[in-house]
């Protein structure tokens, strides 16, 4: 069992920055793919982006490629979301989430095992 906590949302301004964390606790993280979801009320949760357990391949949602950035650190048991230039319409409660290789559909909810309870990020225009 793995348990996800991810922190760091809050309001920011458009054009602003939020870093936002996943910390995991139970099982070893560092074998796990980890990806980012996002969701809005009366939306399906939508992929954000992942990261694989070496860091080697990250892949994001053509809507905030070159603005987000996912990392890891291996040691620490955490993967961050850098989000830069943000726009009214990343507002969302964002999710991490993880599952083990190989790749599957990474970019569905239904590809992984585990998830955090959400953190709300909200970009005022």
């Amino acid at each position: 069992q793995v348990q996800l906590v991810e922190s760091g949302g809050g309001l920011v301004q458009a054009g602003g920055s939020l870093r936002l964390s996943c910390a995991a606790s139970g099982r070893t993280f560092t074998n796990y793919i980890i990806g980012w979801f996002r969701q809005t009320p009366g939306k399906e949760r939508e992929f954000v982006g992942m990261i694989t357990k070496d860091s080697e391949i990250t892949n994001y949602a053509d809507s905030v490629r070159g603005r987000f950035t996912i990392s890891r650190v291996i040691g620490a048991n955490t993967v961050y979301l850098q989000m830069n230039s943000l726009k009214p319409e990343d507002t969302a409660v964002y999710y991490c989430a993880a599952k083990l290789p190989p790749f599957g559909a990474y970019w569905t909810t239904g590809g992984y095992d585990f998830w955090g309870q959400g953190t709300q990020v909200t970009v005022s225009s």
